[in-house]
This record gives C-alpha cells, sequence and structure tokens, in this order.
C-alpha cells in the first residue's frame, strides 16, 4: 500500500476547550474603550462636583449679602437714635425735669481771666 504524505506544517495548533480567542487588535479596542469611559467618568464627576460648589457658594454669597443688609440697616437704625440722644433739647429737658438742675443766674457766674 502506497503511503501518502501529509504536511503538519500547515496544521493550526489547537485552541483550549472553554478559552476564548480574541483577536489582539480587538483587545486594543477594548483598552481604548475603558480607558474613554475612566476619562468620561472622573470628568462627568468633576463637573458635577464643580456645580455643586458653585451652587453652595452662590447660596452663602447670598446669605451673608442678607446679613449685610440687615447689618447696614441696624447701623442706620443705631446712629439715628445716636443723633436723637444728643440733641440739646432733649438733654435740657432732661437735667431740668430729672435732675433739677437749671440755667444758672448772672450772681452764679464767674468770669476767669
Amino acid at each position: 500500500m502506497a503511503q501518502a504524505r501529509t504536511d503538519y506544517t500547515k496544521v493550526a495548533a489547537p485552541q483550549a476547550l472553554g478559552g476564548v480567542y480574541v483577536a489582539p487588535h480587538r483587545i486594543d479596542l477594548f483598552k481604548y474603550l475603558m480607558i474613554c469611559m475612566i476619562v468620561f467618568t472622573v470628568v462627568s464627576v468633576f463637573h458635577v462636583w464643580s456645580r455643586f460648589k458653585i451652587v453652595d457658594l452662590n447660596l452663602k454669597m447670598s446669605e451673608i449679602s442678607r446679613q449685610l443688609n440687615e447689618a447696614d440697616q441696624e447701623q442706620k437704625g443705631l446712629t439715628l437714635e445716636a443723633a436723637s440722644l444728643k440733641a440739646p433739647a432733649r438733654i435740657e429737658a432732661i437735667a431740668k425735669n430729672d435732675l433739677g438742675m437749671a440755667l444758672p443766674t448772672e450772681q452764679q457766674i464767674i468770669h476767669v481771666r
């Protein structure tokens, strides 16, 4: 019988059972997509965080502005009250009525030279 010659140099290597073969260019694409997703996630988290900080700072600014307006109103009221307490007519009325004081007479005035 004639024996047939077989060329085994062109036979593909057997693959392991249960193993999935993935082409190298697909692995590179997967790595690229994962890096893109991670970068997108980091940028998104930073964007949300920065917007949150802006809103928080705006709320703090409006609260401080409100407090400043209240302090300004209180300062205006206290200035008006101080001016009314320093009025000469008021001081004279308190001196006469409450303290029993009177304007000095000519005999009580002594001129110093």
